[in-house]
């Protein structure tokens, strides 16, 4: 089996592990802020948990982008070296008595080594995002330095100027300007939420 053809046979479980990643990139995210958000997620939320990251910002996709290429890209060259008999691409391979191993062989090592990789590329992009932001909210939320970008229309006219940390299906989560009680409202409490502070419009 070629080194490509186990990828593709690896596909079906990549989604699945980003699912993961997306649940922990979250948790660890809101648990820094007091916030269990499993509680406050249904289903559909957590299996698009990892698209909704990939789409926040042009820079995480472009990274994670650069993250899979190259985790592919490295074992392949690897992959290719080790073919040829080249002794340091089987050092670095860590392919062990590699004269009388079949072809097939060293290509699922390849694949199991690129399945390995890529792995811990991803825990570590997601986990990094999670943390930083979280410890970035933290911060601002101390020192009384968010940005209050969005109005949050209630079915009573009453409304709150708010910085909106994160929403789902379900719930949006906010912080009132003036008052540093994390609040989790319910969508059919709010009737509509504005963006009156639009940084592209605005320039």
């Amino acid at each position: 089996m070629k080194f490509s053809e186990g990828i593709q046979r690896s596909l079906p479980f990549g989604y699945l592990f980003l699912v993961v990643m997306g649940i922990l990139k979250e948790s660890v995210f809101y648990y820094q802020i007091g916030i269990n958000i499993l509680k406050y997620s249904t289903i559909m939320d957590i299996l698009i948990s990892p698209i909704a990251t990939l789409t926040s910002h042009p820079v995480i996709l472009i990274a994670l982008s650069i993250i899979v290429v190259s985790s592919f890209a490295f074992p392949s060259f690897l992959s290719k070296q080790a073919n040829k008999n080249k002794p340091w691409a089987l050092k670095m391979a860590a392919l062990k008595e590699h004269e009388t191993m079949t072809k097939e062989a060293i290509e699922n090592h390849f694949t199991n080594m690129f399945v390995r990789f890529l792995a811990m590329m991803l825990l570590s992009f997601f986990v990094g995002i999670g943390w930083g932001e979280g410890m970035t909210l933290t911060k601002r939320i101390k020192e009384n330095r968010l940005k209050y970008d969005y109005k949050i229309n209630y079915g009573d006219d009453n409304s709150d100027q708010v910085h909106l940390i994160g929403s789902n299906s379900m719930y949006y989560i906010y912080l009132a300007k003036g008052n540093k009680t994390i609040k989790i409202a319910p969508l059919g409490s709010i009737k509509s939420i504005e963006l009156t502070n639009n940084k592209k419009l605005n320039d």
